[in-house]
Parts: C-alpha cells; sequence; structure tokens
C-alpha cells in the first residue's frame, strides 16, 4: 500500500508544476473520502444498527460518536500526502497531529456521553448517579489533551509543559475553584445518598421545592410544582440546609398535622340529653359504653354529691368530640395504621382551643393526599355542631353587622 502511494506521488510530482496538482488532488481525495465515509459508510452503519436488537448503537450514533470519527478520515489522508511539499511537511505534520489528537478527544467525550445514556436508562441510575463524574473524566481529558496539543505545535515535550504546572498551582486552584469545589460536594451527593433523580427536595433559600431531575458536576436542576426549574450550584446546595422528602415516599405514608381551633366558650359538661344523642352515634358505642361505667364505678365508690356539676367525673362535649376523631380515623380505610396516631389537645390560646390531628396517609400521592385530608376535615368541621361544640375564627364584618341590629 505504501508502495502505491510513493508511486503515485511520483507521477504527480514529476509532472509540470506537480506539487501543485498533488495538493490539489490530495485535498479533492481527503473531501471525497469524507463524503464517503458519511453519506455511504455511516448510514450502511445506522440502518445496521437500527435492525440490531440492544440500543447501544442506537446510543453511540445518537451522542455522534461516528460522526467524529469520520473527522480523522481526510487528516489521515492528507497526513499520508503531507511530505509531498518537504519544505512545509513537518509542519504540516505537526497541525494535522494536534487535529487527530483534537478529533480523538471529540469522539472520547460522545464516548462518555453515550455511557452516560446508557447507564441513566439502567435500573441502577436511581442508586447512583455517575454524570457527574463522567464529567469531571471529560474535563481531566480536555486540559491534558490542550496540553498535547500546545506541545504539539510548539515542538515540546509535554513533560515539559507539565513541569510547569507546578508554579500555577495557585492560579490554577483559583480558576477551577468552583469546579474542584463541585467536585468534592458530587462526591458527598453520591457517597452519603443525600438525594438522587426523582427524589422531592425543598431548599426554601433557593426558592426550590420540586423534584431533582439533573445532577451534574457543576449544578443540580430541580424542577418545581410551578414547572418552573431552579438551577441550584451543587455545592452551595451541599452548603446549606433543605430537605429530602424521599423518607416519606419510602415509609409508605404521609403525615396529617393539622388542628381545629375550638372556641372555648362551647366547651361544657354533657347532661343526659346529650349524651342520650351521642349514644345513637355508632362510632361512639364502644366509648360511651366504656367510659360512662368507668366514670359510674369511681364516682359511686367517693358517695359524691353529683347535683352539683363540678363534683366527680363527667363526660364533656370536647372529649367526647375527641373520642369521635379518634373512632372516625381510625375506621378511616386511608389512615396508616402501622405510623403514628396522635389526636391531642394544645395549649389553649387566643385564637381558641386547638385540637390537633396527628395522622399518616396509607399514599404518598399528593393529589391522593390533598384530597384524604380535605374529606377527613369537611366531615369533622360539619359535624362538630351534634355535639354542641364552635369552631373559632376572628369576627368578621357579618359578625359586626349583626350586632348593630
Amino acid at each position: 500500500m505504501n508502495d502505491q502511494i510513493m508511486a503515485v506521488k511520483d507521477i504527480l510530482l514529476n509532472m509540470q508544476g506537480g506539487s501543485y496538482i498533488l495538493v490539489t488532488v490530495v485535498l479533492i481525495a481527503s473531501w471525497l473520502s469524507y463524503l464517503f465515509s458519511c453519506r455511504i459508510i455511516l448510514v450502511l452503519l445506522r440502518k445496521f444498527f437500527k435492525q440490531t436488537a440492544t440500543h447501544v448503537d442506537d446510543i453511540l450514533v445518537e451522542q455522534g460518536v461516528l460522526n467524529r470519527l469520520a473527522y480523522a478520515v481526510p487528516l489521515l489522508v492528507i497526513y499520508l500526502f503531507s511530505d509531498a511539499l518537504p519544505d512545509y511537511s513537518y509542519v504540516i505534520q505537526q497541525f494535522l497531529s494536534a487535529l487527530l489528537v483534537i478529533v480523538f478527544v471529540l469522539v472520547v467525550n460522545s464516548t462518555l456521553d453515550s455511557v452516560n445514556e446508557i447507564y441513566s436508562r439502567s435500573k441502577f441510575s436511581q442508586q447512583l448517579n455517575i454524570k457527574s463524574y463522567l464529567q469531571i473524566s471529560k474535563l481531566i481529558l480536555n486540559i491534558l489533551a490542550g496540553i498535547v496539543v500546545i506541545a504539539i505545535l510548539i515542538d515540546k515535550s509535554p513533560i515539559y509543559l507539565l513541569s510547569g504546572i507546578g508554579a500555577l498551582t495557585a492560579v490554577l486552584l483559583l480558576i477551577f475553584k468552583d469546579t474542584i469545589l463541585s467536585f468534592v460536594a458530587s462526591i458527598q451527593i453520591h457517597s452519603n445518598d443525600l438525594f438522587k433523580i426523582g427524589d422531592w427536595l425543598e431548599a426554601p433559600q433557593f426558592g426550590a421545592d420540586g423534584d431533582v431531575i439533573d445532577v451534574a458536576l457543576h449544578t443540580v436542576k430541580i424542577q418545581n410544582w410551578d414547572k418552573t426549574i431552579s438551577i441550584i450550584p451543587s455545592h452551595k446546595l451541599i452548603a446549606s440546609s433543605f430537605k429530602n422528602w424521599r423518607g416519606m415516599s419510602e415509609s409508605g405514608g404521609r403525615r396529617i398535622k393539622r388542628a381545629i381551633n375550638i372556641d372555648q366558650t362551647s366547651v361544657r359538661f354533657c347532661d343526659e340529653k346529650m349524651i342520650n344523642k351521642f349514644k345513637s352515634i355508632e362510632l361512639l358505642a364502644p366509648y360511651l359504653e366504656s367510659k360512662i361505667s368507668e366514670i359510674e364505678a369511681s364516682n359511686s365508690g367517693k358517695n359524691i354529691d353529683m347535683q352539683t356539676l363540678v363534683n366527680g367525673r363527667r363526660l364533656t362535649n370536647l372529649g367526647t368530640f375527641r373520642a369521635y376523631i379518634e373512632a372516625y380515623l381510625k375506621s378511616h380505610p386511608m389512615i396508616h395504621d402501622k405510623h403514628t396516631f396522635l389526636v391531642r389537645q394544645l395549649a389553649p390560646s387566643e385564637k381558641g382551643l386547638p385540637i390537633e390531628i396527628y395522622v399518616f396517609t396509607n399514599t404518598t400521592d399528593w393529589l391522593a393526599y390533598e384530597a384524604i385530608q380535605s374529606d377527613i376535615f369537611d366531615h369533622l368541621l360539619a359535624v362538630m355542631t351534634e355535639f354542641d361544640l364552635q369552631v373559632f375564627q376572628n369576627p368578621t364584618g357579618k359578625n359586626f353587622e349583626q350586632l348593630k341590629h
């Protein structure tokens, strides 16, 4: 093959103006070789890859690995005929060698992008995101390639350039400060499993509240619930506080923590009429039967004068209402029976007496959770009047208007 190439060179050089003819032929040949690679070889390879069962080759095509390999073909053609111009052959070979290094780096970068795409489609991508590690690999590779290209162009050993980097360490640290911090943050994110793609992350100091959609070397992208996207530097996110809701999702339950403020003036002891009415409520029947027996046993053994309300133990409409809430929630099919279940009375304030519900739904879906929570409080607010209780709220214009009349 080399003998044939040399023969062609000799023929063209022996012609009148042979050097110019050879240069023209080489340029045309390099252009035709590039067209042949792109229009025929690559087209045939794409058709072949589409017929294969694996998607790996399709990703290589999508990321442009083969297209960038095609750039090397015309460069190699020119390189083979470069000594046709003896006075310039060395310079041409240096320039072409530098271009071939750049093409090699472009191919490797595309290959790394393909690796990331292939990995992101695998089941392991949910456990560990490798995008940031591939990005730092590309960065190191590009820096080394840049040193090699410069070394080729100035005709010096790459070691000569690397030896001078030591003196520029402080400058390089300053230039790549954010990259170094981001790389360390990336290691912390993945080694400690702080968050991953798909996690619900809340970082109010950055105005971010939504799902993580991308974890790169320098940035973390969060799609907020209003569909906007917050882009946060990874090292700044790690250096601040944030809330990851993954634990809630993995637990299988989502917390309801909300209080109803009771008007304290509506709290009273239960009389016989109220107790009889409460006995007709099916959910309260077991509670009333047990509680009334307990109170009667306690009072009868102490010879208490029950004519006075403050003597002895008695049922209250508020305590009975709390018992109803517990029974209602325990019978609710969407309340988790393995997580914390609490109906408690908080300290009274100028806004009334809070009765707080602290339970978990058995679904973490946001829409279902909000519907369950709303249905529960719709019911409790509507049923309060059956216990002669009133919800506390600040006076409105309508209240003041009624006072006038």
